[in-house]
């Protein structure tokens, strides 16, 4: 009995040491960002005894729980690249060499302090990547989600001197009704090939400027041009200001495309006796106008049209006022809207609630360039704990879901702020002497333990 009571104290002092260890680990990480407190947890050793009423002392031993799903405190700061998640969920890190690096393993964290290394890549405290969803000049997001193959490094430094080739245009225009039907029998082209100086073509009752850009960020003008050719009824070409830009045998005059506008009674566009034609060569090609809107392309690289991309004009819902109109006010262009543009160096970076990770650029634009997933797992008190304050999956905690801010389980984004850790140091001291209390009592197990068997060698 007395090497079994020995033997049991001896557990005790194994135990208790490790519970104040994990104490220790926990005070010393009061300050650490997102740091997520170690609990120890006790439970018996149980040996075999016979049925005879006998007791075999087995000791007890310790396993440590991380309360991985607590939240912490979030404190504002000034950094705009400090992160903090309210709510379920993590920020989703590579442990690496190097930001490329593909033998590095995907790790979980609440660490969110975050900023950029020599290489312009994103690392917390620890040195482990932010990794993100890198989003296209059509402002979408890779289509799985779920695949580790669509996440990538966050890095901005390498857009400096970037451009967006403009994808659409939202026009407001007002043509006068009352404006007198053309004398002159209309000719494809006629427009575009119209100069005041000279008698040439014919001259527009309408006529507006619209600038876009190519994808290496040069700028060129667009001309909407239209002259009434009906009662209720424009025909309308658009052509480039310098025709230059474009192939001179394919786009006499810069000439893009040409087609009939329609208005309803109440000045509102009818969408469906309105026509667009595409000019290629001298022969227009009937396309459709579908919704109002018409597309033609142009090259983003080099300016000549060719089947590469493509601009979306907006003329307006059928049956509405929305875009073109008809009516006595005058013509006139009412609003404009045109995306694409130009971007200079990058001077900064903005990250919002959603994660969506913005460049800033010193001519005042900004462009979002990727969005951070957050980590949701089915047990998040079961990841296993990782150095630099990370966690990995483990069979208790189920695979790993990735989601958006704010969805399907998932917290949101709090951006210039970080979450504090969870200790609190008032219960880790008064743990602290709890355990302290239960390790000397083990060690007086051991003592007695001692001389019981120090009477038994003196008989």
């Amino acid at each position: 009995m007395a090497f079994a009571a020995l033997a049991a104290g001896v557990s005790g002092l194994q135990a208790f040491s490790e519970g104040v260890g994990v104490i220790a680990d926990n005070i010393t990480n009061v300050n650490t960002v997102g740091y997520k407190e170690a609990r120890s947890r006790f439970s018996t050793l149980v040996t075999e005894t016979s049925g005879n009423g006998g007791y075999s002392p087995g000791g007890v031993r310790q396993f440590t729980e991380t309360l991985v799903s607590s939240q912490g405190l979030l404190q504002p700061s000034a950094n705009a690249t400090d992160l903090a998640i309210d709510g379920s969920g993590f920020f989703v890190v590579r442990n690496a060499d190097s930001a490329n690096a593909t033998d590095g393993t995907l790790e979980f964290t609440r660490a969110g302090a975050f900023s950029q290394n020599a290489d312009g890549f994103f690392t917390n405290t620890a040195g482990l990547f932010l990794l993100g969803y890198q989003i296209d000049s059509s402002g979408n997001l890779p289509t799985n989600l779920q695949s580790e193959s669509s996440l990538s490094p966050i890095n901005i430094t390498q857009l400096s001197g970037a451009a967006q080739a403009t994808s659409e245009v939202s026009l407001r225009v007002n043509l006068q009704a009352s404006t007198t039907v053309t004398s002159t029998a209309y000719t494809l082209g006629d427009l575009a090939a119209y100069d005041d100086d000279v008698s040439n073509g014919q001259q527009p009752d309408f006529q507006t400027n619209i600038q876009i850009f190519d994808s290496l960020g040069r700028e060129h003008t667009v001309v909407i041009a239209a002259v009434k050719t009906g009662a209720n009824e424009f025909t309308y070409e658009y052509y480039f200001d310098d025709p230059g830009s474009v192939d001179s045998t394919n786009q006499p005059n810069g000439l893009i495309g040409q087609g009939v506008l329609t208005f309803n009674t109440d000045g509102s566009i009818d969408i469906g006796n309105s026509s667009l034609n595409s000019i290629t060569g001298s022969t227009p090609t009937a396309v459709t106008l579908p919704g109002g809107t018409l597309t033609f392309d142009y090259d983003s690289s080099g300016g000549v049209l060719v089947e590469q991309g493509s601009i979306v004009i907006d003329f307006g819902d059928d049956g509405d006022t929305n875009g073109f109109t008809q009516s006595e006010s005058g013509s006139a262009l009412v609003s404009s809207n045109v995306d694409g543009a130009r971007f200079d160096n990058v001077s900064g970076i903005s990250i919002d609630e959603r994660g969506v990770v913005s460049a800033l650029f010193d001519n005042g634009l900004s462009l979002e360039v990727f969005q951070l997933p957050i980590a949701v797992f089915d047990n998040p008190d079961g990841l296993q704990r990782r150095a630099g304050n990370s966690y990995g999956a483990s069979d208790q905690s189920g695979t790993v879901n990735f989601s958006l801010a704010g969805t399907t389980g998932a917290g949101n984004i709090t951006p210039n702020a970080l979450e504090q850790s969870t200790v609190d140091l008032a219960n880790e001291f008064a743990e602290l002497i709890r355990v302290q209390r239960a390790f000397s009592a083990s060690t007086r197990i051991i003592t007695t333990a001692d001389e019981l068997l120090e009477e038994l060698t003196r008989l």
